[in-house]
């Protein structure tokens, strides 16, 4: 069976280029002009999509957290504040939808509640995001999977069993699983890289690779593994307040992650042996046979 999905004008599955998408989650920091500027630069490195995240800080803030105090860019303000302070509204989001569409990249976000998900309908996304830290909310799977539109979900800090009942609540049509690991940043010891193979042999869906470490070498070994979506956090730069951005890829190693990616996917050929016409000249030259080179290389 073929394990594709259409994420928006592209075919994403086995034997499809890798859909690579930067993460600009939250790490705008509630600038739309910084915002802007990185939609602008991930389309420069490469990125067939740009992703954020999208909350309702009063029902996603767990009550013991809303009045804790931390300091932010805002001044010493509660958690909960800060949450509002990072979270785009309608006005926002249109001009968001309007720029990409004029830069040609897709745009989507991770819906954490189903008020988000409403919201974020409105402009007709490329797909929908199941966070990790969502993944055993079936309530908002079922919500997501009613708008009709692809589901990706993530599966980090989750057991098989959960991935289990979130594939059996969503269903496979139109469904990719991105294998993950939730710590940011992720030690290589932790990224676990063979579960892609896993995955796709179990749940036969399209199986991507959403990844939170230092570096790039195991998102571009992902896609050796069998990775068909790469997901990296994305930052203009990592010194930039925000938890998110020491896990996150400047534009400058964004734009080298396309490239070895698009290396790798050209290296891994169609696994039939075959002689190049490359190889003819050595064939020539080298080729042993019955224990001799050929005359000319004696």
């Amino acid at each position: 069976m073929t394990r594709t999905i259409k994420l928006g004008n592209r075919v994403v599955g086995d034997g499809h280029p890798t859909y690579i998408i930067a993460e600009i989650g939250i790490n705008h920091n509630g600038n739309l002009k910084i915002t802007k500027e990185m939609i602008q630069a991930a389309r420069k490195s490469g990125a067939d999509a740009v992703k954020f995240q999208k909350r309702t800080p009063d029902l996603c803030v767990p009550p013991d957290q809303k009045a804790k105090m931390r300091e932010t860019p805002w001044g010493y303000i509660s958690y909960l504040d800060y949450r509002e302070k990072v979270e785009f509204g309608e006005k926002d989001y249109a001009e968001i939808d309007r720029f990409c569409k004029e830069l040609g990249i897709d745009w989507f976000a991770s819906a954490w509640d189903i008020p988000s998900v409403d919201f974020l309908e409105k402009f007709e996304p490329a797909a929908f995001k199941v966070p990790s830290a969502a993944l055993t909310d079936l309530e908002l799977l079922k919500h997501m999977r009613g708008t009709g539109r692809p589901v990706i979900a993530s599966t980090g800090m989750s057991t098989m069993e959960q991935i289990r009942a979130a594939v059996k609540t969503i269903g496979k049509e139109n469904l990719l699983i991105t294998h993950c690991t939730s710590a940011y940043p992720c030690p290589p010891e932790e990224l676990n890289l063979r579960m892609i193979p896993k995955l796709k042999a179990e749940f036969d869906v399209p199986v991507g690779y959403s990844g939170h470490e230092v570096g790039l070498i195991p998102s571009v070994v992902a896609v050796g593994m069998g990775a068909v979506l790469v997901e990296r956090h994305f930052t203009l730069d990592r010194a930039m307040w925000g938890s998110d951005q020491a896990a996150s890829v400047e534009p400058v190693g964004f734009t080298r992650l396309v490239k070895y990616i698009r290396t790798t996917e050209l290296s891994l050929g169609d696994g039939e042996k075959r002689v190049y016409d490359s190889e003819l000249s050595s064939l020539k030259k080298l080729r042993r046979v019955g224990g001799w080179l050929s005359e000319d290389t004696r």
